[in-house]
Parts: C-alpha cells; structure tokens; sequence
C-alpha cells in the first residue's frame, strides 16, 4: 500500500483509505512521496502543538506552491512570532463584527442573481465569489478586480499541473499588483488592512514591503478558498442530510454548531507537512530528523478516538475540538471570518432556497493536496 494525498484529494469519498491509514497505519512511509503520514487525533494535536520538534519552514507549502515573499505559513519562531504580532489584529472582533452587513448584503445580492428553477453553478455564483468579495473589501481592493483576483489565487492554492494560470504566473500578477498599491496607501491611508499594516497603532511592529504583501498574498489565497470551499462542502452535506436542513431552516440558531460539523467531517484544508527538527519516535515509527511529516487533519477529524461516532453528522456535538482550522501557534487567523462567512450564508441560503437540490452525479471536486471542495456545484433552487 502507497499513500498520496494529491491523488486522494480528487476522490469522492477518500475516508476509507484514511480509516485504513488511522486503524491500521497510523503512521505511515509513503514512499511514492517520500511523506510520514500521521492520521490520529491525539497523534496530529501533540504534532500542531509542538513547533519546535515539526518545523513549518517550505514543509507546509504544497507541491507547485511558489512563494517569493515572507508567509506566516511558512515561517517558524521567531519570525513567525514577529509577522503574527504585525497583523493578529486585522481579524479583531471589533473588524469581524464590521463586515457582518457587508457579508449579508452580498450574498443576498449573488442569491437574488440565481434563477431559482434553472440549474446554476452554485461554485461560481455564490461559494466562490462571495469569499472574494469580503477579502478584497478587507484589502481596499476594487470591485472591478475581483474576478482577476479570484483566478490566480485559485491557481496558486489548486497548483494543478497544466492549469492556467499556472500557480507561479498567479502568484506573480498577485505581487506585483500589491506591489502598485502601496505607494498610494503610504502617502493616503484609508480604513482598509493595507493601510493598517503600513501604518501599524503604537506597539505594532512595522513590517516592510515584502512583508506587507507577503501577507495580503496568503490572506487572498487561504482567506478565500477555505471559506469558498467550507461553503460548498455544507450545501453537498446538506444535501446528503435532508432531515438536518429542515431542522436549520425551522432553527437557524443551530447554523453555528452544524458549521463545526461540516468542518470536521469535510476539512476545507485536508492536511497540511511541516519537517522534523530531530529524530522522532512516534506509534513506534523512528522518523529521521528532516523527513516531511504530514498532519492528516481529515483522517484525525474522524478519529474514534477523539470524536464519538464520529462518522455521523451530530450538530450538537459538544466539544468539538476539531482541528480543521489548525492549532497551536499556525492556528488560522481568519478562523472567525472563515465561520462567520458561512453562517451568513446558510442562513441567507435556506431562507432563498429551502428546498434546494445539489446533484452529486455531476458535481465535480477539486483536484488539489491542499483543499477539499468544489470546482463545479450543480445547484437547483427550488423555493419552498
């Protein structure tokens, strides 16, 4: 048996192979890949928590991912210490809250453009879009951009060989058109993330040029597939959960704890590598200082172990410690955003759309090793 999690990721139902990997090889040589493969709970939570012993550095970048400039993602103390500290305030409750009407009223404006009896691509003209929309505004970018926006981050997280663009030519119109917006927000500060990072408050360190859009980068890329990809995983699970949309749409209160679910049994992010700093035992395993060792967050979300029947969709589950959103110090930073963007828009969706139909037959799944979701979503309205 060989494990490769590009290959997995295009795959419908890629659980059965990570239960194999979690009962039976929970930590796993994947020679094809030269990757340990860690699949348990308790297993990928000690590694999350541990930055010392399993590095970020390039571990974390997914293969094709080209990055020129400094990310928080591919950083360890004390570097990584220092760019977190410079933007961990960008996503503040008091920002979070801000954006709640903007969220809103796009989405009601991307749902009023669906034509409820006709079949849509629920990918392009909610899931994707919407997420692009709330960063951009973040950024103070413009509405007219959004849609270049939205490719090339797309090819630089999917790093799919043959896409176009490819992932080095998005990643470089996304630097160098960053790169024009930063004399004008030296020179006229507005209210937007760019402006705040060039002009950090009183005990913010000041990070330069590189930095700044370094970090706007990963936000355009990982603040907006994530949610994109959160959302079309909860309208697929909750085509596959009849019983549970009805009680959301009579509930809409439950919205937040269905969320968590859908995030543990459909990780947007289904792992992510870092690089051992020494040599590591681990379930009997001596893995050599410098091997790739990959968190498989998909496998370990499913962990018996952890999660008490953990294949069934509980909305009341309580805790949910999943680690979709990471842990430790790589804890995602737009892990609220992420949540609050979803909220919004199951409650916007199932109050348009009660009734609505996905058709698993033709929707078609992303073929990247760094996210699970959607390229096509097939989506029939159907109001009630």
């Amino acid at each position: 048996m060989d494990f490769d999690p590009q290959a997995l990721s295009a795959v419908d139902d890629p659980y059965p192979v990570f239960d194999e990997l979690r009962e039976n090889h929970p930590v796993f040589h994947s020679a094809g890949r030269d990757l340990w493969v860690v699949s348990r709970y308790e297993d990928v939570r000690a590694m999350l928590l541990d930055a010392e012993t399993y590095a970020s550095g390039m571990g974390t970048v997914p293969t094709g991912f080209v990055s020129h400039k400094p990310m928080l993602i591919t950083q360890d103390a004390p570097y990584h210490t220092h760019l977190r500290d410079a933007v961990h305030k960008a996503f503040a409750p008091s920002r979070m809250r801000a954006l709640n009407g903007f969220i809103r009223s796009t989405t009601q404006s991307l749902l009023d453009a669906i034509d409820p009896e006709a079949e849509t691509d629920l990918f392009g003209t909610l899931t994707d879009p919407l997420p692009v929309a709330v960063v951009t505004e973040i950024l103070g970018i413009g509405f007219e951009d959004r849609k270049e926006f939205s490719s090339y981050a797309g090819a630089v997280i999917h790093a799919v060989e043959g896409q176009s663009p490819t992932a080095e030519e998005g990643m470089l119109w996304i630097y160098a058109y960053l790169e024009k917006m930063l004399p004008d927000r030296e020179a006229e500060p507005g209210n937007d993330l760019v402006s705040e990072l060039l002009h950090p408050a009183p005990g913010v360190p000041q990070l330069d040029h590189d930095e700044v859009v370094g970090f706007c980068s990963l936000l355009l890329m990982a603040g907006t597939e994530t949610t994109t990809n959160g959302l079309g995983n909860a309208v697929a699970l909750l085509e596959r959960h009849p019983e549970l949309r009805r009680r959301l749409v009579k509930e809409p209160k439950a919205i937040p704890g269905a969320i968590e679910e859908f995030l543990r049994l459909e990780s947007p992010v289904p792992g992510l590598s870092r690089v051992t700093t020494r040599d590591v035992e681990l379930q009997g395993q001596a893995i050599p200082k410098g091997s790739r060792v990959h968190m498989a967050f998909a496998a370990a979300n499913r962990d018996e172990r952890a999660f008490p029947d953990a294949q069934l969709l509980d909305p009341s589950r309580s805790p949910n410690p999943h680690l979709a959103f990471s842990l430790g110090v790589h804890f995602c930073l737009g892990a609220r955003l992420a949540r609050t963007e979803m909220r919004i828009v199951l409650e916007e969706l199932l109050a348009r759309f009660p009734e609505y139909e996905v058709i698993p037959e033709r929707w078609v799944r992303l073929q990247s090793d760094a996210a699970r979701g959607f390229s096509f979503l097939p989506f029939i309205g159907r109001p009630g």
